[in-house]
């Protein structure tokens, strides 16, 4: 069975890949922006995310196959005949409606092309993500619109929305990957404590953000149990609201509240799933902290619920609402047997 696998490479470790895996595509969160390239026969993208005090790190993908690259209408990506890599960027600009709607329609030309049907996770870090677009839209929202436009136009795709995280970048313009899975089944995964992001109401915007809360991408032939949860980026929400405005104590633990309300055996019963997971199972979490300030209170946090095997790494950037403090995400690795 091929695996795919994610690991986090720290700034002045040595980045070795364990023998006999195969890396897929990196994402360098660092301090600069790069464009999107295939260097050393690997897909790269760098974003411009990391800051003084907080992480610089590299996200690396790998699987049991060796992988083919190519480019195309400006994405990057890579494939082993099960799991796609895509990576691109969209450029700063007054608007951007159309540039997002025409980037996620190229990156559907790749799946198509190369019969990858399954996006399980996708990533996109919006820079100046609160402020207003040359029109007087907020930057996220004039996104989200052209991501649904992009769905939209692909109906088959849009009862399959992936788990997504949304997040501020440090940089301009916005970049964004992806993965996909040719043969596994991926199970879309809600909180029954928040309204389902597709379905928020107008005032979020014109179009509502394009995402199910996790999803749990389960190999060809295996059982469901056996599957790896992804989790999107989660936030201090209940319903559709935001709670806890100006508290990130109170921010923080909801947020991981509904992270393991989200993954543990109730939620995935009352979604037709069987398994559950908690906090204690994650793994390669990623925290996105508004007010640098914050830190120490977002650390103590995840050190209080995550076991020290969990990588977390914390970044300072701004979250998809201006009142929002604090964005966590992470995977739940499938089960060793």
């Amino acid at each position: 069975m091929n695996k795919i696998d994610c690991d986090f490479h720290y700034e002045g470790e040595r980045a070795e890949t364990a023998a006999g895996r195969h890396v897929l595509g990196r994402v360098v969160f660092g301090e600069a922006t790069a464009a999107p390239t295939v260097r050393d026969g690997v897909p790269e993208i760098g974003l411009h995310m990391a800051s003084p005090g907080f992480d610089s790190f590299t996200e690396v993908w790998s699987t049991d196959a060796p992988a083919e690259t190519g480019e195309h209408r400006g994405l990057v990506y890579a494939h082993d005949g099960e799991y796609l890599f895509c990576a691109g960027v969209i450029p700063e600009g007054a608007t951007y409606r159309e540039p997002t709607r025409e980037a996620y329609e190229a990156a559907f030309e790749v799946m198509d092309r190369l019969d990858y049907r399954h996006v399980f996770r996708m990533w996109n870090f919006i820079g100046g993500i609160n402020s207003d677009n040359s029109e007087g839209l907020e930057i996220y929202r004039d996104f989200c619109v052209g991501r649904a436009e992009a769905f939209e136009a692909k109906p088959e795709r849009v009862t399959c929305m992936p788990a997504a995280t949304g997040i501020g970048s440090r940089g301009r313009g916005i970049a964004f990957f992806f993965l996909a899975t040719r043969t596994g089944t991926t199970q879309n995964i809600e909180n029954r404590r928040q309204v389902p992001a597709f379905e928020y109401p107008r005032q979020y915007g014109p179009k509502s953000p394009s995402f199910a809360r996790a999803t749990r991408l389960v190999p060809a032939g295996e059982d469901e149990t056996r599957g790896a949860v992804y989790v999107s980026g989660t936030a201090s929400i209940t319903g559709h609201e935001t709670l806890h405005a100006g508290d990130i104590d109170a921010q923080c633990e909801l947020t991981l509240d509904n992270i393991a309300h989200l993954v543990g055996s109730g939620n995935l019963r009352l979604g037709g799933l069987d398994g559950g997971h908690d906090l204690k199972e994650l793994r390669w979490v990623k925290a996105y902290v508004r007010h640098e300030e914050h830190l120490p209170a977002v650390r103590a946090a995840c050190a209080d619920v995550f076991p020290p095997q969990t990588h977390v790494v914390f970044l300072n950037v701004d979250v998809c609402r201006d009142d929002l403090l604090v964005e966590i995400e992470g995977i739940v690795p499938a089960p060793e047997f």
